[in-house]
């Protein structure tokens, strides 16, 4: 018997959302000339029309404000070699972009490379939700990399997903 329990505290939250895996991906443009991005497992899509994403972002982020303000912003679905570039993204200090290969995308967006796909957006609405604003993003275009695998956060930590005998042939770590 599934026996539920009443909610007395975030914790208990936190635990219950991490059994649902996730998709990591990160949000950048170049500001003033230098790089600004972060991290997002809340990364979802919402519509095909119109093309339309979605992240949830905590609303004391004080990287959201200089980047919602951007015309348009680089959107990368990580892989599972980006463990480490997403943990730099998700610090609150130190050069967030040290060792991250990235390009410049028209309008001054920034992608990562060697990620699964990646987009090119434009804020489309932001909803308030609680602690936390969902940022409703239009997809402006895109590129993906099928063999690519994502990099996955399960239960507060970075998962890999298993590849098939074919898909291993395709993808390694070098190809980015």
């Amino acid at each position: 018997m599934i026996r539920l329990q009443q909610v007395t505290c975030g914790e208990q939250l936190r635990h219950a959302f991490g059994a649902f895996p996730s998709g990591v991906a990160a949000l950048c443009a170049r500001v003033d000339r230098v790089p600004t991005g972060m991290a997002a497992s809340s990364f979802t899509s919402v519509s095909v029309d119109p093309p339309l994403v979605s992240v949830c972002i905590q609303k004391t982020s004080s990287t959201w404000p200089v980047l919602r303000e951007r015309p348009r912003l680089g959107l990368s679905v990580l892989s599972q070699w980006h463990d480490g570039a997403c943990r730099q993204l998700a610090s609150k200090q130190g050069d967030r972009f040290a060792g991250v290969e990235w390009d410049a995308g028209p309008h001054d967006s920034i992608l990562i490379r060697g990620s699964s796909a990646w987009m090119e957006v434009s804020l489309y609405d932001e909803v308030e939700a609680g602690d936390h604003l969902i940022a409703l993003l239009e997809v402006q275009g895109l590129d993906t990399a099928p063999y690519t695998p994502p990099l996955i956060f399960h239960a507060s930590r970075f998962r890999k997903i298993a590849l098939t005998l074919d898909e291993e042939q395709h993808t390694s770590a070098e190809q980015w």
